[in-house]
């Protein structure tokens, strides 16, 4: 193990401590630490709106994407786990998006969302319906970063519901369906009540995927418009590599770091709570 864990205290644990220790100083990139600061950066990004601001437009994608994820990947796992025709070519076409890369998603959806052009708008015009400006409304823009990486990232939920739903024996379905258990009242008290450990998983991993987000926005609509999609992410990215305050941008990462922990032992800690119960 001696190989690996160099390798990881070089590229892992040195850049974590490396990185934190530059939240203390006006790092930049040319210069490096020229002036020690203690905790003025902290003292500074606290008072940023720009860093509230950011955040709360994380925090609301994470809301709005994450039970979106969570219900149609459960669904499509439903859809997929029965005994249909060309089973398998559906969980390809489900899971296909997710292999893609980020720049041709957005791409794609750029296309589609385009005014006058774009193919969502030119089958709304078509029906009578008016354009809808997706990326250059403030109030519509974060709902068009939603839609992307729903279609995007909802294969990565859909496999391990799949995979929860093929453990399930079969004789549960076949005594429910013996006392008369109509078909959803099987998925109302078999599936979904013995998915809980896959659900509980699920819902940890993309609320923190959620929290992280940035390219697809940053690709899209550079955080715009008038940075209501701006990420918190990207306001480190624009902190560091575009104003060159690499302290600065090191002690938000660290802030938003410890965010991300707090919501994930949170998280934790109710699911053990919710299993003891049960």
């Amino acid at each position: 193990m001696l190989p690996f864990l160099l390798v990881y205290a070089i590229f892992v644990i040195w850049p974590i401590i490396f990185g934190f220790r530059m939240s203390f100083f006006n790092w930049t990139i040319g210069k490096g630490g020229t002036q020690f600061l203690c905790i003025a950066n902290y003292q500074e990004l606290f008072g940023d709106a720009a860093v509230w601001s950011s955040l709360w437009n994380t925090i609301l994608f994470t809301i709005i994407s994450t039970p979106i994820l969570v219900v149609i990947a459960l669904i499509l796992a439903l859809l997929v786990n029965r005994a249909i025709p060309a089973q398998g070519l559906f969980r390809t076409i489900f899971f296909a998006p997710f292999v893609l890369p980020v720049s041709v998603v957005t791409i794609i959806w750029g296309w589609l969302y385009q005014p006058g052009f774009g193919l969502i708008n030119g089958a709304l015009t078509s029906i009578g319906l008016q354009e809808v400006p997706w990326l250059s409304d403030t109030h519509i823009a974060m709902l068009s970063i939603v839609l992307l990486t729903v279609w995007w990232t909802v294969g990565f939920n859909f496999v391990p519901y799949l995979a929860g739903m093929q453990q399930i024996s079969r004789e549960l379905y076949e005594a429910a369906n013996i006392d008369g258990a109509g078909g959803w009242a099987r998925i109302r008290w078999i599936t979904i009540p013995l998915l809980n450990r896959f659900t509980a998983l699920i819902v940890i991993l993309q609320v923190i995927a959620s929290l992280q987000l940035f390219t697809q926005t940053y690709l899209l609509t550079a955080g715009g418009p008038n940075y209501s999609t701006r990420s918190i992410i990207q306001y480190i990215y624009e902190s560091g590599f575009t104003s060159f305050r690499m302290g600065y941008a090191s002690a938000i990462s660290y802030v938003f770091f410890v965010i991300i922990l707090l919501v994930s032992v949170i998280q934790f800690v109710l699911y053990n709570r919710e299993r003891k119960e049960q």
